[in-house]
């Protein structure tokens, strides 16, 4: 039971810091993890308002994010429709502060 209550002290008294390294601070070097986790926090949001939306015209998008909240979209798609959805879905996500796509038409034969 020490050992329990040991284990427990140790592990509140690091979270104040485990949170302080997570956040990003945008003034820093990118090589500090806390970049790392927004980005993918925004690319993974993307990514599943894409899949929830169900747009089936989009064939295959590659969703990045850069340090300062720029999303990067790239692939193919069967429509400008779905074109569209995609940029507007980026757009429309928390922490996106621009979008640019290189999302090309893909014509089935």
């Amino acid at each position: 039971m020490k050992r329990f209550t040991l284990v427990a002290m140790v592990a509140l008294s690091a979270a104040p810091f485990a949170a302080t390294f997570v956040q990003a601070n945008p003034d820093s070097d990118r090589s500090h993890p806390g970049h790392f986790v927004k980005d993918s926090v925004i690319t993974t949001k993307i990514k599943t308002t894409l899949a929830a939306q169900h747009i089936t015209n989009l064939v295959h998008v590659k969703v990045d994010t850069d340090d300062q909240g720029v999303v990067w979209l790239s692939g193919r798609a069967r429509s400008q429709d779905a074109i569209d959805s995609a940029i507007s879905i980026a757009r429309a996500t928390e922490g996106v502060r621009d979008v640019h796509s290189s999302i090309r038409l893909r014509m089935d034969k």
